[in-house]
């Protein structure tokens, strides 16, 4: 428990931080497993519009420190290149 002021301050911060952290993190993923499941359900269009969706929101969380900029390089590439193999099966 917080005994000083400025640690009761910090405190109040870390909750709101970790609330809004949260809560990018878990749209970040659910936007990801929307994604995959429409592939699964070979809806191409839909998992098209969904990854128009996810490439900005998963940069936000990059921008917004709650991932690391490389692991957000990786995941967006990894899902346009799920995305294009399964649009053009070789």
């Amino acid at each position: 428990m917080a005994n000083h002021k400025s640690a009761e301050k910090r405190n109040r911060q870390s909750k709101i931080r970790n609330a809004r952290n949260s809560h990018i993190r878990s749209t970040m993923r659910s936007y990801v497993k929307k994604l995959r499941t429409a592939i699964a359900e070979g809806d191409n269009e839909a998992a098209k519009a969904v990854l128009d969706k996810a490439i900005p929101y998963i940069d936000k969380a990059a921008s917004k420190g709650v991932i690391h900029k490389a692991t957000a390089s990786r995941k967006i590439g990894r899902l346009a290149k799920l995305i294009n193999t399964v649009a053009s099966p070789e």
